[in-house]
Formats: structure tokens, C-alpha cells, sequence
């Protein structure tokens, strides 16, 4: 198996017996009548074809032979089709492709760098990109009002199904625009790209949600709305009851919210107890779980409402029999929480949803600033260089926790696929905004000096926003891991298994690059 021949031959039509209707050449065969052996395969560690079931770890080793089995092929031709699609589309749109650098200056401001040594400047260190957020901005105050690249981006964070240490951005950013002009343009992109790939006709202008209103609703920023599992909140009156928990909660300033799941009739006792464990995973003290029979609502619970309370408590949901209400009466963050994994949990046990089915939104209006108790600070909730709604500006004095930013989510099936916003462009502001995240003028030059020193050059209003190509890929192939469209992943470890990096280097490299190993590093 795998070994490279060479035949010469006669072809000839195979009788009809014999047609292979499933092959595009299943009609004829070859009449061989020279074959040569070109390279002789060892006994192959896994089998190439679409039903592999070697562990990932053996995929990842001999990578060139998982990349043989036709699935990862389709993938790969796959994602070839969709950065075509991509080029194509904003060449269309008047948009320049330009690369930006690999080498850049470390600007920590979110995820670790990746820091590259300098050998003739011993002492100083290069950083590759996270992002090329920077240099787009510079690009459009040096007056190229539309850019886009596919680039790699790199981030030394922990790792998961869909992320990796090094990764591929769709990098858009446009000149003399609001975020309507913005939004557009990447619609019509989506729209092109599922038509092209998919034969998918996406119904466009997307629907639109606030991060408030989303998070209200589905307890998280990017939910799957594929299917319904709305949030309802019944803190106003569920509080009144003589439920000590709800009780308690609401006087504490909490909430109580939970959500339905319609006509699945009764959850056995290790049903409930498994979900009950799941949620307290995300902080929450336990779970209030009332099912509506025949004969009345069935819940631990039940002693401690009144006929009023569970008939406020039932229309508040809009249940009826075999329905299932879920409750979490908690902290704020710990209900959305519990209730954005409860819902997407209970989607994909009872089927809810259509895997075939992609439903795209916005969401827009974050906060432009979060509190990071770690750090004692206010951190960006995107990146330092969004610019706050005009109206809000006046609050960077009062309250910078209300102000909101000129941000925007692309979201698809559960999926953050894009995000971006209107910039910063006068230094002024970008110098308020960096002083709220805790960065001092000294700290700016030093980290940001050479963009804010552009923006005082006439550089005009721009936006712009990044799309995870990786993801949008993975999304097109329906696959649940980033690593089945990339050609060369890298383990949850950031380890290479087929080339074995990271990896040692010489005591001269070391040398030439004037850095020391400690004793633990040894």
C-alpha cells in the first residue's frame, strides 16, 4: 500500500459488470503491459482513506499521509477555492492587497508575543504579528483607502479546538467609512464566498443585535441561533416567592433567569443531577429544574411555590405540558454563563438544530472597556485603538464602564467568524483611551509612540475588521476543529509531532544571538 509505480498500458472499456459508477473513471481500466516500482512504501502507520481511525496523535506525526486521505484533500482544495473566492471578491471591490511585516515591535496588549531574538542587536527582540492592526491603520493614514490581506497571525496563548498558535486572518481596513459601510461590504463577501463554495444563498443585510440585547437574550456574545432557547428573566417575581434561593438572590441583586425546552416530556433523576453538575462547572450554585406533566409542574421546588407563583412562573416561559423550565438564580455572569452552555447543550442532545444550516448576525454597541480584577485595571474589550461612540465620549471622566464602543462581531452558528470597529484617528483621543487602560504617555511612546505620531499627519476617519480564516474554513467544511483545514496544525501543546518543534538549539546559535540559558532551562 502507498508504493509509487509507474505502468504503461492499453485503456479499454470495462465491461458492464464491472462499471464503478462512484469513480469518474469507473467506466475503463488499464490493460497493463509495463510496471515499474518508483519507490517502495514501508508499512504505512495509518490508512489513507476517508475512514481513518488512527489517533490524532498519529495523524499529526505523519502528517503526509493523513494529507493523502481524500477528506483532508477535499479540505485542503477547499480552502484553496475560499482564499481564491476572497482575492477575487476585493479585487472586485477596489481593494489593494499589501503585505505587512513579520518583524515587528512587541506591543503586548492582550495575548503573550512571540518574541524573535536579534543577532546583530544583541539584547533586543523582534515580536511576530498578533495582528497586522498597526500597519493597516499606517497604511490608510499613508493614504490607501482600500486594504486587505490573508496573513499569518500569531498568539502564545492556551490552545483549543479551533484556535492555534499560529493562525490566518482575512485583514480588511477602508478609509472615510462608518460601520454600515463596513458591514455592508463584508456581507457581500459572506454572501460570494457561501455561494461560490457552498452553493449557500445567505439572506442579506443580517439581522442585527446590541451586546446588551444578546447577551439578555442568550446569555453570551456569539450564541447559535439556529434554534430558539431564548433566556427569560423572572427575577421581579420569582424573588417574591418563598423560595429562599430566588429570595435571597434577588435581594443580593442577582438574577433569575433560565430557559425552556419544549415537548422532550420528563428528564430522569441522573438527567437532572448530570446537568445540575455541568452548571455548577460555570459557577453556579445549582440548578432549578421544573417539569410540566398532565398532573402539574414536577420539581424539587414545588413545596415552596403557590398556585400563583408557578402560574407566573409557566406563562413567564410560555410552558406547557412535557415541557422542561431550566433555572439558575445567580450573579449576572454566572446565569448568562450556565445558561449560554445550558442552551447550546441541550440543542445539540435533543438535535434542535439543522447542521446544514447557517445563520449569520451582528453584533454591535460593546463596551468598549472591562474590568480585569487580575490586573486592577480596565483592559480593552477589543483592542486600545476602537473609538468610542461620539455620544460617550464625555464619560471617559464619570463612568468608563458605560461607555461604548464603535465595535462589531461578525457571528455564524455559534462562531465568532469576524470582528472590527471604527479606529481612533486623532491621537488626542487615542492618547485618553490609552490612559484609561492604565498606559501612561511614557508607556505609549514607548509601545504605540509611532502610530499616534502618524495619526497628527492628516490621517483620515478608517475602520475596518478581521476574519478568522482558519475558522471560516472550518465552518465551509463542517468540521468541528480548525487543525481538518490546516495543512500543518500544531498539537493543543503548540508541539510539531511530524518535525519535532520546538525544539533545542545549538550553544553557538545561542551565542551568536547573546542569550543564556538558566540552570532550570538546561
Amino acid at each position: 500500500m502507498e508504493t509509487v509505480i509507474a505502468i504503461q498500458g492499453e485503456v479499454i472499456a470495462r465491461p458492464v459488470s464491472m462499471i464503478n459508477h462512484d469513480l469518474n473513471t469507473g467506466e475503463i481500466e488499464i490493460m497493463v503491459q509495463d510496471l515499474q516500482v518508483l519507490n517502495e512504501s514501508r508499512p504505512v502507520p495509518l490508512t489513507v482513506k476517508d475512514t481513518c481511525d488512527a489517533m490524532d496523535e498519529t495523524r499529526l506525526k505523519y502528517r503526509y499521509l493523513d494529507l493523502r486521505r481524500p477528506s483532508m484533500q477535499k479540505n485542503m482544495l477547499l480552502r484553496h477555492r475560499t482564499a481564491q473566492c476572497v482575492r477575487q471578491f476585493f479585487t472586485d471591490q477596489q481593494f489593494v492587497e499589501i503585505e505587512t511585516p513579520f518583524l515587528m515591535k512587541s506591543t503586548p496588549e492582550g495575548a503573550r508575543d512571540y518574541l524573535v531574538p536579534s543577532r546583530i542587536h544583541k539584547g533586543k527582540f523582534y515580536a511576530l504579528p498578533q495582528s497586522p492592526q498597526l500597519y493597516k491603520q499606517i497604511l490608510m493614514v499613508a493614504g490607501y483607502d482600500r486594504y486587505f490581506q490573508i496573513v499569518k497571525c500569531f498568539r502564545d496563548e492556551d490552545l483549543r479546538a479551533d484556535r492555534q498558535p499560529e493562525f490566518t486572518q482575512i485583514d480588511v481596513e477602508m478609509s472615510f467609512v462608518e460601520e454600515d459601510e463596513v458591514i455592508h461590504i463584508m456581507e457581500q463577501l459572506m454572501a460570494y464566498i457561501f455561494k461560490e463554495i457552498r452553493d449557500i444563498s445567505l439572506e442579506t443585510p443580517f439581522p442585527r443585535f446590541t451586546y446588551s440585547e444578546i447577551m439578555t437574550k442568550y446569555g453570551s456574545d456569539r450564541p447559535d441561533l439556529r434554534f430558539d432557547l431564548q433566556i427569560t428573566d423572572i427575577t421581579d417575581s420569582a424573588g417574591k416567592t418563598d423560595f429562599r434561593v430566588f429570595k435571597e438572590t434577588a435581594a443580593d441583586g442577582g438574577k433569575i433567569r433560565g430557559i425552556c425546552l419544549k415537548g422532550q416530556g420528563r428528564l430522569s433523576r441522573k438527567q437532572v443531577d448530570t446537568l445540575t453538575d455541568q452548571v455548577k462547572d460555570f459557577g453556579a450554585r445549582g440548578l432549578v429544574v421544573i417539569q410540566v406533566t398532565e398532573e402539574g409542574i414536577c420539581s424539587p421546588i414545588a413545596k415552596f411555590l403557590s398556585e400563583s407563583d408557578i402560574q407566573d412562573i409557566t406563562q413567564a416561559f410560555n410552558a406547557g405540558i412535557h415541557d422542561n423550565i431550566f433555572i439558575v438564580a445567580d450573579q449576572e455572569n454566572v446565569c448568562c454563563d450556565a445558561l449560554s452552555f445550558l442552551r447550546h447543550y441541550l440543542a445539540k442532545h435533543y438535535q434542535l438544530y439543522d447542521a446544514d444550516r447557517f445563520v449569520p448576525f451582528w453584533v454591535t454597541d460593546f463596551p468598549l472597556l472591562e474590568w480585569d480584577p487580575d490586573e486592577d485595571r480596565y483592559v480593552a474589550m477589543h483592542h486600545p485603538f476602537t473609538s468610542p461612540k461620539p455620544e460617550d465620549v464625555p464619560l471617559m471622566d464619570t463612568h468608563p464602564d458605560k461607555i461604548r464602543a464603535r465595535s462589531y462581531d461578525l457571528v455564524v452558528n455559534g462562531s465568532e467568524i469576524a470582528g472590527g470597529s471604527i479606529r481612533i484617528h486623532q491621537s488626542g483621543l487615542q492618547s485618553r483611551v490609552l490612559e484609561l487602560l492604565g498606559i501612561d504617555a511614557d508607556k505609549a511612546k514607548r509601545k504605540f509612540g509611532f502610530l499616534i505620531e502618524a495619526l497628527d499627519y492628516g490621517a483620515p476617519p478608517h475602520g475596518g475588521i478581521a476574519f478568522g480564516f482558519d475558522r471560516l474554513v472550518m465552518m465551509l467544511a463542517n468540521e468541528e476543529s480548525i487543525r481538518e483545514v490546516i495543512a500543518f496544525p500544531k498539537t493543543t501543546s503548540a508541539i510539531s509531532l511530524m518535525d519535532g518543534c520546538p525544539s533545542e538549539v545549538s550553544s553557538h546559535q545561542l551565542k551568536e544571538l547573546g542569550i543564556k540559558l538558566n540552570d532550570n532551562n538546561q
